[in-house]
């Protein structure tokens, strides 16, 4: 298989140059036709000479794929599934319209092994890991690719769980050489991975996610084995010596479980859990999957925990449901359409 440029920097572009022999200056090229041209094709590289484009494309693969099909929702959102490595392994990707923003939710593995009971992807198993280029081929190749304004890492897989190829991404998303974008576009979000989580604090500016569902750790466990690992408290304790208070924001993601995680006693521990901490917390509404005991809060239990959270100093608010009737939504991605 022969190996992919995009997702390289222009150091490693100056090196595939080389390979094959031409100047090293065509690093920097290959990296302008690659993130800034969008180019789909070595041969529209109109200035790397003929035999160069030729070789290049003998020896290396630009690492772009369209989408192998897409499903659009009666609210406008849309979902494209992507092949990915591992026998009949797909990936899927969601655009969220919202006024005049176009938000990528990007998925980083096929699968996942955090095994979380409520969610689609987890209850399928693991299936491999994406790499850079599969990562970045999601923002090149949804027809949304040149109005995308913000990406949130929320799609298949724990992005934490892949940390390298995810940061890969990252850094070609916001550097200068790559998209350009701004940290403040990118949101990743975990169930809390301590070790990589420490490191991605240290190594970005984008801003962080944090799915809790909990506050009590005994039953957090029972939906999410994760807690026994990096239980929550030390999520926490981690996240508390970094500042917040500027342009990097913490949130916290809330799935409300009717009768299981919906009442006073737990936004109460909620409030107490994160009492000082600059953050929000988004409430989502639970999309029924096939085989588990529990349904969503109603809209009023929904609204009674946010207005508690929010007058106890905790910004809170709900998150509306998107692209559920194409099993888009948080927790129904599983690689594969909606079957008619």
């Amino acid at each position: 298989m022969k190996e992919k440029l995009l997702g390289k920097n222009p150091e490693e572009l100056k090196a595939v140059a080389q390979d094959c022999g031409l100047p090293s200056f065509v690093g920097r090229q290959l990296a302008d036709w690659i993130y800034v041209h969008r180019v789909r094709s070595f041969s529209d590289m109109t200035n790397i000479s003929r035999i160069g484009r030729e070789t290049l494309a003998q020896r290396y693969d630009l690492g772009v794929a369209d989408p192998l099909s897409a499903m659009t929702s009666s609210d406008g959102t849309r979902k494209y599934l992507f092949a990915a490595p591992g026998e009949g392994a797909a990936v899927e990707a969601v655009i969220i319209p919202d006024d005049e923003r176009r938000t990528l939710c990007v998925s980083s593995q096929a699968g996942c092994k955090m095994g979380c009971r409520f969610c689609m992807t987890g209850r399928q198993g693991f299936h491999g890991s994406l790499d850079a280029a599969g990562i970045l081929n999601q923002f090149l190749s949804v027809e949304e690719s040149a109005g995308l304004t913000n990406a949130v890492f929320m799609g298949m897989g724990e992005p934490l769980d892949n940390y390298d190829a995810v940061m890969r991404a990252i850094e070609a998303l916001t550097a200068p050489w790559g998209f350009a974008w701004s940290p403040k576009r990118i949101t990743l979000s975990t169930i809390g991975v301590l070790p990589t989580l420490r490191r991605f604090l240290n190594e970005s500016r984008c801003h962080l996610a944090v799915s809790l569902h909990n506050p009590f750790p005994e039953e957090r466990l029972s939906m999410m084995p994760v807690e026994k690992a990096y239980p929550v408290r030390d999520v926490l304790a981690l996240i508390r010596r970094y500042d917040f208070t500027g342009q990097r924001r913490v949130s916290f993601e809330y799935t409300m479980f009717a009768g299981f995680n919906d009442d006073k006693r737990h936004a109460d521990a909620l409030i107490r859990l994160l009492k000082g901490l600059e953050c929000r917390v988004n409430l989502i509404r639970f999309h029924q999957i096939p085989d588990f005991p529990y349904e969503s809060s109603s809209e009023s239990v929904m609204e009674a925990f946010r207005d508690r959270l929010n007058h106890n100093g905790v910004l809170c608010t709900i998150r509306s449901s998107r692209g559920e009737d194409i099993l888009a939504a948080c927790g129904l991605l599983a690689g594969r359409h909606l079957q008619h």
